[in-house]
């Protein structure tokens, strides 16, 4: 039996190394970490992200699976509650490092099967409708800015025209992130972003007359 942590790094305040150090705090002992960065949980689907297709690969019936919270996994409603219990229909025990929760598939009673799916259904949903509540709130401040007259541009780009093209060509050439950042000076995250989905950056810096 081995205990995996799983972590999805999405933006600039979250650090994998802040979620590890979280699960040992609250008493885990992690055998092995794996990690998504720079992925939506919303847009990607767990088993379409490179590093969440190896958990499907890779835990067994007994295994324990330890998630910072469940929407860890995701922040769609559908693909959370299809993971956890695609996982325990295997015999993985699923647990979190928030209120410390467990679930698991090894109870045969139906009542307290119901508990817990009626659980991981709130869990889930709540995920979703924390990502749709900050889906208004943003569109609320683009209609407020046009409203006052101001172009709503976006985050301005921490680089210019000649750094990302030079970053586009390092990338096109196979260069992971971690070395293209020695030699931009961009960070990890936005060459993730940069690779991911030039097309955006690119607008971005039209956005900002860069």
């Amino acid at each position: 039996m081995q205990t995996i942590l799983y972590a999805r790094v999405s933006t600039r305040d979250q650090t994998l190394e802040h979620q590890i150090t979280q699960a040992k705090s609250a008493g885990f002992r992690v055998d092995e970490v794996i990690a998504d960065h720079g992925v939506s949980g919303v847009q990607q689907r767990l088993q379409e992200r490179p590093e969440g297709r190896r958990l499907y690969d890779k835990l067994r019936a007994g295994d324990v699976l330890v998630l910072r919270w469940l929407d860890r996994l995701g922040r769609n409603y559908e693909d959370v509650t299809d993971a956890v219990r695609h996982f325990i229909r295997q015999g993985i025990i699923i647990r979190t490092v928030i209120n410390d929760m467990t679930f698991d598939g090894s109870t045969t009673d139906p009542v307290q099967q119901a508990v817990r799916d009626a659980m991981i259904a709130f869990l889930a949903a709540t995920a979703q409708a924390q990502v749709e509540a900050t889906k208004v709130a943003q569109m609320a401040g683009i209609e407020l800015a046009k409203e006052k007259g101001d172009r709503f541009r976006g985050r301005k780009p921490s680089y210019d025209r000649k750094t990302f093209e030079l970053a586009v060509h390092l990338l096109g050439l196979g260069n992971g992130p971690s070395s293209v950042s020695k030699e931009t000076g961009l960070s990890r995250q936005t060459l993730i972003r940069i690779r991911d989905n030039p097309e955006a950056a690119s607008a971005a810096m039209q956005r900002w007359g860069l």
